[in-house]
């Protein structure tokens, strides 16, 4: 399968540069994947496409103010991105430029932090060892800045809309977008209404918006990322699959996190990293519905929501999207694929 096979056309304007208030204001494309229909909503009408006893699962990690900038010794400027703790002190991450990011050079952030790259990583990162004066966590939330995506150009007001509400678990290098649309008034009337709502952690790293550099998407490596599922949520998702309800993940970090701990024929309460590539082909085995926004051409990510919904009858969405003025990825509309059709 081919990395042009998940391409399509996206005007520039439709890439939607700030959050919508109220959250839940955005529109909604409901896919049935099944009978390969297409409609047209509003995410706060999202409750009249859910059942009693459905269970939405959520990823409550926190963005992280994962981008320093400090200086060498020498003077030049540089960038360190933070990708995943590995202990204490290191950090795996992304450093620009990274010619001049060599093992042993040492880069300023301010007097209460330093680092000093240790090692090089396989997927062109630096394995860094920061030094600091006082309480890590703190010293970064002063110096760090939240991490946007490249594509938003437009600054970002408050920092906390590119947080979900529901967010308690610190980790993640970019935020798992699908749960923007909730609002808490949303979930507190979903959950009166009889939907479950459940949580995972997935801390979302270099594996989720890592580009797909070849042409046969098979030869792709998914980087490794942190997740975890409770013993509280497994249980509920058992209760449900017995109950022959839905489980449905809200966004596709959720999704991996899900198919991830499907071991042994069920879904245990485990945590650890993952690199599952979900593309064409996969059967899912936990997953029944998906909320999700719209990605990137040739992503990972639309290669994912291809396997769930088939890859022809997707583009074939995306065209309606851009035909119908959507607003695409971080900030923008989201869609609901009801079920998926039989492999």
């Amino acid at each position: 399968m081919l990395l042009s096979d998940f391409d399509y056309e996206l005007p520039e304007e439709l890439i939607a540069q700030t959050p919508i208030e109220p959250r839940n204001a955005s529109r909604l494309m409901v896919l049935d994947p099944l009978n390969e229909t297409i409609e047209h909503h509003h995410f706060f009408e999202l409750k009249q496409f859910l059942t009693e006893g459905d269970t939405l699962i959520f990823n409550d990690t926190r963005v992280i103010p994962a981008r320093l900038i400090g200086h060498r010794e020498t003077g030049g400027r540089v960038e360190v991105f933070l990708l995943r703790r590995i202990d204490g002190k290191h950090w795996e991450t992304l450093v620009k430029p990274g010619k001049k990011a060599q093992i042993g050079n040492k880069i300023i952030f301010s007097e209460e932090l330093s680092c000093e790259i240790v090692s090089h990583t396989d997927f062109g990162g630096r394995i860094v060892k920061f030094q600091f004066n006082g309480i890590f966590e703190e010293i970064l939330d002063r110096l760090g800045e939240t991490p946007l995506p490249p594509y938003i150009h437009e600054k970002l007001e408050d920092s906390e809309r590119y947080q979900t509400v529901y967010n308690r678990e610190r980790g993640s290098a970019a935020a798992p977008t699908a749960g923007l649309h909730f609002t808490k008034e949303q979930m507190s009337d979903l959950k009166d209404s009889g939907i479950n709502l459940g949580f995972v952690t997935l801390h979302v790293g270099l594996g989720t918006f890592r580009p797909v550099n070849v042409d046969n998407i098979e030869e792709h490596v998914m980087h490794e990322e942190y997740f975890s599922i409770p013993q509280e949520t497994a249980d509920l998702i058992r209760r449900t699959k017995e109950n022959h309800k839905r489980v449905v993940a809200v966004g596709t970090t959720s999704i991996r996190t899900l198919e991830s701990a499907f071991v042994d024929g069920e879904l245990k309460a485990i945590s650890g990293a993952t690199n599952i590539f979900i593309y064409p082909g996969y059967k899912f085995k936990v997953v029944d519905a998906i909320i999700t926004n719209f990605h990137l051409p040739k992503s990972t990510l639309i290669m994912l929501i291809s396997a769930f919904a088939g890859r022809e009858f997707i583009l074939r969405a995306y065209a309606e999207a851009v035909k119908e003025r959507y607003r695409f990825f971080s900030f923008g509309d989201a869609m609901l694929l009801t079920r998926r059709p039989a492999h």
